[in-house]
């Protein structure tokens, strides 16, 4: 199918999906953290209707907050390219720029809302800024990086990922009702609680570029790590 098997083990640091947060190293605003669900209704509902999923807090994988779930409606609906690139990887071997763009793009913002929505940041989410969300993905060579057959079966193969996923979701709930109190009492927020929470977001856009998004044929590592 493919030059490199699908299930070649992957240096976390090498893989062609990176996330990585900046730590807010100061005081956080307590009043938008307490009312933190409510305050993301507005962008999460603009995000809801770009992913066609009805949800705004998926980290687009996560996509964009944190379900794993109900973002295959999402790459299924109008928000991701993903049906449309199977067939197109799989009958003509091109991956076209302008939908590896789109992805990106709507990456990107679903993952500032999902950062919000998790309290690692306390900086409302914009729709085309950077912000402290830094979030890329590698045009690939499909050509000679992508096989023909892999996106029919990727999603089999990624079912590990998302068991694994699941467990470390609902440890990253209890971890953020820890942060939320400890914002609402401190302002801070415990740099292990958001380093962990970052990992499990990295994981997840790891498992998308290569599930869905199709970014890539490397099979993701079992790692939080960058």
């Amino acid at each position: 199918m493919s030059a490199m098997p699908a299930t070649a083990t992957t240096n976390p640091s090498s893989y062609p999906a990176t996330l990585a947060i900046d730590y807010p190293d100061r005081k956080l605003n307590r009043l938008t953290s307490f009312f933190r669900i409510l305050v993301v209704i507005p962008i999460a509902v603009i995000l809801g209707m770009l992913t066609g999923s009805g949800s705004g807090a998926n980290w687009g994988h996560w996509h964009s907050s944190m379900h794993v779930y109900s973002s295959a409606g999402a790459y299924a609906g109008v928000g991701y390219v993903f049906l449309p690139l199977v067939l197109m990887i799989l009958f003509r071997k091109k991956y076209p720029k302008w939908w590896f763009d789109w992805n990106l793009a709507l990456s990107r913002f679903s993952f500032r809302v999902g950062a919000y929505l998790w309290l690692l940041t306390d900086v409302y989410p914009s729709t085309y800024e950077e912000q402290s969300v830094h979030l890329d993905l590698t045009y690939p060579d499909a050509q000679n990086q992508l096989g023909r057959g892999w996106p029919l079966i990727k999603w089999f193969l990624a079912i590990p990922h998302i068991i694994v996923l699941l467990f470390l979701l609902i440890a990253a709930c209890f971890v953020w009702v820890a942060a939320w109190v400890s914002i609402l009492f401190t302002g801070r927020y415990p740099r292990s609680l958001f380093d962990f929470i970052v990992g499990v977001a990295r994981w997840w856009l790891r498992v998308s570029a290569y599930a869905m998004l199709l970014r890539t044929d490397q099979y993701p590592p079992f790692s939080l790590e960058p």
